[in-house]
This record gives structure tokens, sequence and C-alpha cells, in this order.
């Protein structure tokens, strides 16, 4: 763990920076423009709570589990959001399912904070 949320840090970082900059200049219309710069807040705000998560998970194991269910949601939701956008199609509900373990995985950071 001590190495992988830091490495899907390093990735939903780059992935912040990439879809903002094709939000800013490449969208195709301006309701995917909105959708990018979704795609581009959520990889940002989670890029630095999975490089914590990872750092702190050898003190706290259930830390890492909670970043791998965040990065599991960031790729759920991202990836069907970024699909959305450049292939025209839904993937049905993959991004509700993505956010929803995102904010599990919030709800277990907070669990595992007030444990001992």
């Amino acid at each position: 763990m001590g190495r992988l949320l830091p490495a899907l840090a390093g990735v939903a970082g780059l992935l912040a920076v990439a879809v903002a900059a094709v939000g800013a200049h490449a969208a195709p219309g301006e309701a995917e423009r909105r959708m990018l710069e979704s795609v581009a807040a959520l990889a940002g705000w989670h890029a630095p709570a999975l490089l914590a998560l990872g750092l702190w998970a050898e003190r706290k194991p259930m830390l890492g589990a909670a970043g791998l269910l965040l990065a599991a949601g960031l790729v759920l939701f991202c990836g069907a959001v970024l699909y959305r956008v450049f292939a025209g199609a839904s993937l049905g509900p993959v991004a509700p399912l993505g956010g929803t373990a995102m904010m599990l995985g919030w709800v277990w950071v907070s669990v595992a904070a007030l444990r001992r």
C-alpha cells in the first residue's frame, strides 16, 4: 500500500491537469466542458488525499483500504464521464457507483480516524 496510493495520487494529479487543459482548449461543447471540469476537480481534490492516505497507511492500515476505495471510485466516476464526453455514450450507472464509492471512502477515512 505504501507505494500504490502515492503512485495513484500521481496519476490522479496528471489526470486533473490534462483534463483541465482539454476542457479549457478542446472541449466540443459547453456541456462537455462542464463535465471535464468536474473530472478535473475531483481528480485534483483526490490526488493529495491519496498521497496522504498512502503515507499514513503504514501506521493505520484502515486508511490504506479507504484510499483504495477512493481510488476505485475515482476511476469509475472519471472513466464514465470521460467515456461519455469522448465516445458520446453513457455507461449506465457507472458514474453514480463511482461517486458512491468515493463517498464511502470518505466515510471510511472518518471511521479510521476515530478508531484507536
